[in-house]
């Protein structure tokens, strides 16, 4: 798995991924019946944290990355 998610995408994700999870717990927002939607927030932190986007690599963006030589 080549890393192919840059840190400033990185850190929305994160960004995004926690503010999605706090919804779905119910943190600062009431309750709905659309909370569950917020653990879609699990999808961009885990590629955050691994630093990998399946979906980059199957559209073929280009990302701000660096490499290991």
């Amino acid at each position: 798995m080549t890393e192919n998610v840059g840190w400033i995408d990185r850190v929305l994700r994160i960004v995004i991924g926690l503010a999605l999870i706090a919804f779905a717990m119910g943190w600062g927002v009431p309750a709905t019946g659309w909370n569950w939607i917020g653990w879609i927030g699990v999808v961009p932190l885990l590629t955050a944290v691994f630093g990998f986007c399946p979906a980059y690599r199957v559209l073929g963006i280009p990302t701000g990355a660096r490499h290991a030589v």
